[in-house]
This record gives C-alpha cells, structure tokens and sequence, in this order.
C-alpha cells in the first residue's frame, strides 16, 4: 500500500515527501484560488526522477457541471492545462471535484455537461493522464455528493476512462455511510482509483467540508483504516500539519 500526503510546500515537493517517508504526493501545479495557466516547475526534473509517485489536484474554482458559461468553458481549460502539467511531472492522475449546478432543474444538465468534457477532449486525443472524479461534502445539487448521483455521473463518463476519488471526509459529511462504502462506490463505478483518508472536524450528514486529524476528528480511526485497507488504492492524507506525521505513522501501524 503506498501512502502520502498533500504537501504544504509546493516549491519543493519531493523534499517534503521525503521528509515525511511518503510513498506519493499531492500538489498543485498553480494557486489553488486562481485560474493562471501552470507555468514548467522548477524542480520537475527532481519530481521525474524521484521514486516518490505524485498525483495532481486541480484548482479548487473548476466547476465543469456549470451550467453557467463562463465559469462552464474556463473549467473546460483549466482542466485541460492541469492535465498536461501533471503530466509533465510524470503524475498518475488529475484529481477534480465533481462540482455543482444551482438547482434541481440542472443537474441533468450538469451531467451532460460533465460528459461534453471528456467527448471534445477525446476528439484531440484525450487527456494526458486520468481524470479522477472526487466526491464532494456539500451542496443540495452537487454531482457528486450523493452515490446515486455519481451513479447518474459515471453513466455519462464512465465509457471514457474517468477515475474515481474517494474522500472519506467528503463522504462522511455527505452523508454516506462509511460502512461497507468501498463496496458501494465500486458497485457504481468500477474502481477507485485514489484515497483521500481525512477524518472529519464535524458530524456526520453536516456537508461541511473541515479535515480533521485521526486522534480528534469525529471518524473512528478504526474505520478508516478499514476503507483504506478494502480501496486497495493510493492513499493521500490531507489532515492538518500539526497532526500530519502521527496519522501516517497510524495508517503504517495498522494497515501493514
């Protein structure tokens, strides 16, 4: 099982893996907050040839699902660009939340919007690496809150190759039950292609999205090591720093 965590320090990324023992990381490749184009890193030769595995999460405005054009076709690529610069620091995939629409009314058109993504990328050969879908904690017309959602999602996308994130914070807060999920998401999808193990800082059902570490979160510890064990896919930790170190070296304990 290879497990790591999002680092805190983008200009120098493998010396925070190793730092920390990582197996992978998780980076950005521009200002989460903001919709510049990724410029080269300057560390991607160290990157491409560290044994450290890096995965990429997408800047967190993107909202493919909108309905709304101009923040719909920037989404578009913005997704495309982070693709090609993960790509180019050798990552496994482009981590993007599912997004949301503004009402009921919409959420077929979000779907279908979803799938406009991946049919007029595929006409310019497709994505560089993995588009992984993450599942998100709030939002009454999100994509990819409720599992019968994704289901209706992943009818749209799934032909094309679209991976899959699950976030056990984002999950918990969304009110999926923690129990058996592994399970249920690849009863809808096929697979799970990455982990994101949080614990959370609220209730279950709270849709608020507030990572907490393993020894004080709301999640019995217990239980996500056993999601992390069932997933039998990378895991990335996206705890608080001040907890970081401890809730790896649990998951290590508990999961070898």
């Amino acid at each position: 099982m290879r497990i790591g965590a999002h680092v805190r320090l983008d200009s120098d990324p493998i010396g925070f893996g190793e730092e920390l023992g990582a197996d992978l990381i998780q980076m950005f490749v521009i200002d989460p907050q903001g919709w510049e184009k990724p410029k080269t890193h300057p560390r991607t030769e160290e990157i491409l040839a560290s044994p450290i595995d890096v995965v990429v999460h997408s800047s967190y405005q993107i909202n493919v699902a909108s309905t709304n054009n101009r923040l719909r076709m920037p989404s578009r690529q913005a997704v495309a660009a982070q693709a090609k610069a993960a790509a180019d620091l050798g990552a496994f995939g482009l981590v993007v939340h599912g997004g949301h629409v503004r009402n009921d009314g919409e959420i077929d058109a979000g779907i279908d919007n979803w799938r406009k993504l991946f049919e007029r990328q595929a006409e310019k050969g497709g994505f560089p690496v993995p588009i992984l879908i993450e599942n998100t904690a709030g939002g009454d017309h999100a994509m990819a809150r409720y599992f019968d959602s994704i289901a209706k999602l992943w009818d749209a996308v799934g032909e094309f190759g679209a991976g899959f994130c699950l976030d056990t914070c984002h999950a918990w807060a969304g009110g999926e039950d923690l129990v058996g999920i592994v399970d249920r998401i690849k009863a809808i999808t096929g697979r799970i292609d990455l982990v994101h193990l949080n614990s959370s800082r609220d209730e279950f059902d709270s849709a608020r999205d507030r990572h907490a570490n393993f020894s004080d979160g709301t999640i019995d510890p217990e239980l996500l090591t056993e999601v992390c064990r069932s997933a039998g896919a990378p895991v990335i930790l996206e705890t608080p720093a001040e907890g970081l170190a401890d809730d790896l070296a649990y998951l290590r304990e508990h999961t070898g």
